[in-house]
């Protein structure tokens, strides 16, 4: 607290003495010519803008994205590295998904009011056998038994065709029935 004391008695013997003024107008200027007028004084250049720096770090970070998006994108798709395993696989797939592909196509110019639920469910399961299929593809890269997944993808692929066949004679007796339906009523 004595601290505190000297401090109160040394703002209230300076009180009144401080400079709170603004200085006149050129002050600054006197003083500069003051400065460059006496000895050993060097001026300096204004400091200069440095752009290099913030372009370095823009160009740095492009190139890391560049780098890994190469990397990413230099990686063999599944279906890459299926037909490196093995090349008969690639040929199957081919042929039997361009069969599936046509008969979905039939199958979908063939819905009608009266077989749309039919399609739809076929759809479906259409669907649940492909991503059975991509964990089979999956399988044979991790490096599985290859013989029982190779069986296994062929069985797949049979199955998708043996039901769209099947709801392709489905959608036919439907079609008969409704025009045998229509034939024997009379007005």
């Amino acid at each position: 607290m004595n601290e505190d004391r000297k401090i109160e008695e040394l703002f209230k013997t300076l009180q009144g003495s401080f400079d709170t003024e603004e200085p006149g107008e050129g002050h600054e200027e006197r003083f500069l010519q003051k400065l460059s007028n006496s000895k050993g004084v060097v001026r300096l250049a204004p400091k200069k803008n440095n752009w290099w720096r913030p372009l370095s770090i823009a160009a740095s970070i492009m190139l890391l994205f560049a780098v890994g998006a190469s990397l990413y994108t230099s990686r063999p798709s599944i279906e890459e590295q299926v037909a490196k395993i093995s090349p008969e696989v690639s040929q199957t797939q081919f042929y039997f998904a361009n069969l599936i592909e046509g008969q979905i196509n039939d199958l979908v110019n063939e819905s009608t009011p009266e077989t749309k639920k039919l399609v739809d469910d076929t759809l479906l399961q259409l669907n649940k056998l492909e991503i059975n299929y991509k964990k089979l593809e999956q399988d044979l890269i991790n490096g599985g038994n290859s013989k029982l997944i190779l069986s296994a993808m062929i069985t797949n692929f049979q199955t998708r065709i043996d039901l769209l066949q099947e709801v392709m004679d489905k959608i036919e007796n439907i079609k008969t029935f409704k025009n045998y339906d229509d034939e024997n009523i009379t007005i």
